[in-house]
């Protein structure tokens, strides 16, 4: 089938301390905290989206941060390796600024494409990506690059992605398979790596518990549900998460896909300007406000 899904809409993972992930994300690598807001199905624990100025689909990197969250165990199957976009030219100095705040940095090549591999620190597993940027973008991360992914087998997994998905396959190797989306640029793509490891995954603080694909409009994620029930995959019904509308599935292999509409967007419940300032919660959880408010733990000293 003709891809109906256009890219990489956000990727969300656990976290353990609030304020250690407020200040990595916002404070270290740049980005802005667009959404103050706490987990849908757990309103005692925060869910902080981070992105561009505006939250852009495709930009977005989500957590759920909780005190209370164990280390999570990195193997397979398991989203490992989220892949950012910065400027060419600029992997040297993002590794000063990273190593200079004690994350250790790794320059990896693949392919001739370097790549600088670094954890956050709940050992979340990036790496940064260079492509050609603006000069006022220079030393930003630009947005989400691809995905790495770690499945028992590839060629099950790459079957589906690419019959049911829409994906094509870029390259590929006994090991391996690079996939891509329409015209394959940067947030429309993602690698396979076929590997069979103990233990498997655990899911916890510094692992990914999903990746979030994008679709323009509600029509078009019908009917990447529909694709999916044929398929025999098992897709929840859609869950309205205020900024984006979601469906929820498993790939052969075992992780975790979300299919996300790219509206209504951040700016639905706050003015662009104030964008993550306060803490905003869903419509059923507003009568218990002062409860939550009082539980989490603050990142700027108000959840107004």
């Amino acid at each position: 089938m003709d891809s109906l899904i256009t890219g990489i809409h956000h990727v969300t993972a656990v976290a353990k301390d609030p304020l250690k992930n407020f200040e990595f994300y916002t404070s270290l690598l740049g980005l802005r905290m667009v959404k103050k807001t706490v987990n849908f199905d757990d309103p005692l624990t925060y869910h902080l989206y981070y992105g561009d100025h505006r939250g852009s689909p495709g930009t977005l990197l989500t957590h759920f941060p909780h005190p209370l969250s164990r280390a999570g165990v990195h193997g397979s199957p398991e989203i490992l390796e989220t892949r950012l976009r910065t400027a060419v030219g600029t992997l040297d100095s993002w590794a000063e600024r990273l190593g200079s705040h004690g994350v250790q940095t790794e320059i990896v090549e693949d392919d001739g494409v370097r790549r600088l591999a670094f954890g956050d620190h709940d050992d979340m597993r990036f790496a940064l990506v260079e492509e050609p940027a603006e000069a006022a973008d220079e030393g930003s991360i630009l947005g989400i690059e691809s995905v790495s992914i770690r499945v028992p087998d590839i060629g099950a997994t790459s079957s589906f992605l690419q019959e049911v998905l829409g994906f094509a396959t870029a390259a590929q190797s006994d090991s391996g398979a690079r996939l891509t989306l329409g015209d394959g640029t940067p947030g429309r793509r993602l690698e396979l790596v076929q590997v069979a490891i103990d233990p498997r995954t655990s899911m916890g603080a510094g692992t990914v518990h999903h990746v979030a694909w994008r679709v323009p409009d509600d029509e078009t994620q019908a009917r990447v549900a529909a694709a999916l029930t044929e398929a025999g995959i098992a897709v929840t019904p859609v869950m309205d998460r205020q900024y984006f509308r979601s469906i929820y599935f498993r790939i052969p292999g075992g992780v975790i896909f979300e299919v996300a509409t790219d509206g209504p967007g951040f700016d639905v419940d706050e003015p662009l300007e104030t964008l993550g300032e306060a803490l905003k919660l869903p419509p059923q959880y507003e009568a218990r406000r002062s409860e939550i408010a009082a539980h989490l733990v603050p990142l700027d000293g108000a959840h107004a």
